[in-house]
């Protein structure tokens, strides 16, 4: 059953390698039972989810989060794209942060944190 406090979260920078930072928290999400969408440049599947192609910037309804695996030099030209997604908060996992991107992010009401997703699952700050 749905829980109205789960956060819709777009992961940017996806990845169906179970290595990688991207791909444990499309898992911790889905524990904590918070729906997610994940969206790369490269193709795959996240647990059963499709990852959806950055690239052809798809729509993607009631985003609460956007959490970022990318690094910031290839951020720029996905700005306006996730402006679109009307997320109420980005969080820039480590590595990703970008004070620039924050700046315009906040100016336009977004909240920002600066914090790793799996940590804030695990101690309920998500």
């Amino acid at each position: 059953m749905a829980n109205v406090n789960n956060k819709k979260t777009a992961i940017i920078g996806a990845t169906e390698n179970p290595q990688r930072y991207a791909f444990l928290a499309a898992k911790m999400l889905k524990e904590h039972g918070h729906p997610f969408v994940p969206l790369s440049i490269h193709g795959g599947k996240v647990l059963g989810e499709d990852i959806l192609d950055l690239k052809i910037q798809p729509a993607v309804p009631d985003v609460n989060t956007v959490t970022m695996y990318i690094n910031p030099s290839h951020q720029e030209e996905w700005k306006d794209y996730i402006l679109s997604l009307r997320p109420e908060r980005v969080i820039f996992n480590p590595g990703s942060e970008n004070q620039s991107f924050k700046v315009f992010l906040e100016q336009k009401g977004i909240a920002v944190v600066e914090a790793c997703t799996l940590v804030m699952l695990r101690t309920g700050q998500f």
